[in-house]
């Protein structure tokens, strides 16, 4: 086959340009499509060499039966991890889900072979073991104030690389009258009453405007979001605000540049960097290690989610925290937020000071 139907009258050469040029669309940052590319280019690959395929001949993308996908998965065992092994198949499985969707394949030869296989597949693969006290250590050798709130509010929240450089000062609230003074915190409607919180939006689009600013980054939560904040995150916040430039956007971010893009709302990227440099320092974090090995900021999300689930014994609650939960679920911590969030979410967060 030559073209692929897009379903909206075009033809497509590269559908897995299509999908990728539709990621952007979609607010997934760089890095996340460089590595579905690097992916799926590497199935494509392996489909065109006819010494590879069952199929014995070259075949596209559109044409792959499942058995054509088996093949290629089967291929990838003993070269990378089992883990590597699952999330290459979630890519497939996305991009196939995806195409499928939008009208562009007929159907999702990897929904018979996810059934098949035998790795597990999830978002999130086994990742390197940190307990709190380690942690704690790493986030003492954290020095400058932007860097020490940063890592704060990821470890304390749990929350996404592209929500945290989201955050506006009117997305958070806290009870201190030399903040309150100087700048104007907590202006969202949904703050009130709540203090010491934060709000993270399920609304910011990249591309889009928002609060008066087109973003660079989306934010992916369901549902809006209110997550307490403790004395160790107030704390940093307060640190970082008394140094924090003025802004040169409409929006006043929380997290602005010091150095490159000084008072610039800070990038994912620009963060993604931060967090390494202090990961590679500490030993966690090597040019070309998979996610099993390096401490990225989505690490940090990962660690939340661990830690304060064990800590708990209530899963409703930290799913409500990522906002990954159904309308019924967050609805009923939503209504009783002070009662059932703040109190569990006080009564469990770890220590990282």
């Amino acid at each position: 086959m030559a073209s692929e139907s897009t379903g909206t009258g075009e033809e497509t050469d590269d559908p897995i340009g299509y999908f990728l040029q539709d990621m952007v669309y979609h607010g997934k940052s760089e890095r996340t499509r460089t590595e579905y590319e690097r992916v799926l280019r590497r199935f494509e690959s392996f489909l065109a060499d006819p010494d590879r395929n069952p199929a014995g001949r070259s075949v596209v993308p559109a044409d792959a039966t499942h058995r054509d996908c088996m093949a290629w998965v089967h291929s990838l065992r003993g070269t990378v991890a089992s883990s590597t092994v699952a999330i290459y198949a979630a890519y497939l499985h996305r991009f196939y889900g995806y195409m499928t969707q939008v009208g562009v394949f007929d159907s999702n030869p990897m929904t018979l072979v996810t059934e098949e296989m035998d790795e597990s597949i999830e978002k999130d693969p086994t990742r390197r073991d940190i307990d709190v006290p380690t942690m704690r250590a790493f986030v003492a050798d954290v020095r400058h104030p932007l860097h020490h709130a940063l890592v704060g509010t990821f470890l304390k929240t749990g929350i996404r690389v592209g929500e945290l450089c989201n955050l506006d000062l009117r997305d958070v609230s806290l009870e201190d009258s030399e903040l309150t003074n100087a700048y104007d915190l907590g202006g969202r409607p949904q703050l009130d009453a709540r203090p010491n919180s934060i709000f993270v939006s399920s609304s910011p689009t990249v591309g889009e405007r928002h609060n008066g600013e087109v973003r660079s980054a989306s934010n992916k939560r369901k549902r809006d979001t209110v997550i307490p904040v403790d004395d160790e995150l107030s704390r940093l916040l307060k640190s970082w605000l008394a140094i924090r430039p003025d802004s040169v956007s409409p929006a006043d971010p929380l997290f602005v540049g010091t150095s490159e893009g000084w008072g610039e709302r800070l990038t994912p990227n620009a963060v993604h960097n931060i967090v390494t440099t202090y990961a590679s320092e500490a030993g966690w974090y090597r040019s070309g290690g998979g996610a099993t090995e390096n401490v990225t900021p989505h690490y940090f999300r990962h660690f939340f989610t661990t830690h304060l689930r064990d800590r708990t014994g209530d899963r409703g609650i930290v799913k409500y925290l990522r906002g990954d939960v159904a309308t019924d679920i967050i609805d009923t911590y939503t209504h009783n937020w002070g009662g059932q969030v703040r109190e569990t979410y006080e009564s469990n967060i770890y220590s990282i000071l």
